[in-house]
């Protein structure tokens, strides 16, 4: 018996892997103000790998699901932390056009790159973000008391939403640093990068829903371009109604502590993408 093409003792452990990818997800969107693609794409790896997804779109349709999901998530983790006066609005409007912008050049180079680039570039980002956050902290590194004015903030913005949507996350640990280092707390760091994963969210899901529309012939049954319909659907209620949970264990950590949560994680991460690379 199968549904969709899948058979059905498949497609059991595909529903119970994406819950529970679902769940995680949306507590790490509020807790760390990562939008959950970190671990939403390993996950959906794996998955579409069990599920004979092709080595050339594997990794694209992972990045594309992930940035759908990340779009419910990351407006329930943001409604979450307004309530709480942690979120930055006047950065948001600021980083409103360059975000979408480096999204939509990113998307555009991820369609042009192959699978194991974007694997090695998730890696880098893991690795190298996870160490700094562990080893140094980000008050270590602050290079100013504010934030930089409309110039800065634009570039920060436009590299943000380009390497984000390499990756498929929603740009959040990128926007946390960026907020530390200019004397920030931790907390309006993180429920200003829920907002920043929606600019990048949405531009980038409808990019990898065009860029892999030539590519339907080999994608899995109900894919839309390079995102998964079945995983989107499955992973983002949940992950929705686990965000504001995730919110309410950010709050109750000191900054140092949520430092510490991210940097291991996204080192853990970083660390299983090389290791596939190279292996």
């Amino acid at each position: 018996m199968s549904l969709f093409g899948i058979a059905a003792g498949d497609l059991a452990v595909l529903v119970g892997s994406m819950l529970a990818a679902g769940v995680a997800s949306g507590v790490l969107a509020g807790m760390l103000g990562v939008g959950g693609g970190a671990v939403i794409v390993p996950v959906l790896y794996q998955l579409f790998t069990f599920l004979d997804v092709p080595d050339e779109v594997r990794m694209h349709l992972c990045v594309g699901t992930s940035l759908a999901v990340i779009i419910p998530t990351s407006i329930r983790s943001l409604m979450s932390h307004h309530r709480r006066g942690a979120v930055d609005f006047k950065a948001l409007r600021i980083w409103a056009v360059p975000v979408a912008v480096g999204t939509a050049l990113g998307t555009l180079l991820a369609a042009l790159i192959p699978s194991a680039g974007l694997e090695l570039a998730f890696a880098v980002f893991g690795i190298v973000i996870g160490l700094q956050m562990l080893v140094l902290g980000t008050r270590t590194l602050k290079v100013r008391d504010d934030l930089p004015g409309p110039a800065g903030m634009s570039a920060y913005g436009l590299a943000i939403g380009l390497f984000s949507s390499l990756i498929g996350i929603g740009g959040g640990s990128l926007g946390n640093i960026v907020f530390a280092i200019h004397g920030r707390s931790m907390h309006q760091a993180v429920g200003t990068g829920a907002g920043l994963g929606l600019l990048i969210s949405v531009p980038g899901a409808i990019g990898f829903m065009i860029a892999g529309w030539p590519e339907m012939a080999i994608l899995p049954p109900l894919s839309v371009g390079y995102v998964s319909a079945i995983g989107a659907l499955l992973l983002a209620p949940v992950a929705m109604l686990t965000a504001p949970l995730g919110v309410r264990i950010a709050h109750g950590f000191s900054s140092r502590q949520l430092e510490i949560a991210l940097g291991t994680f996204l080192l853990l991460m970083g660390a299983r993408f090389l290791f596939g690379v190279l292996v």
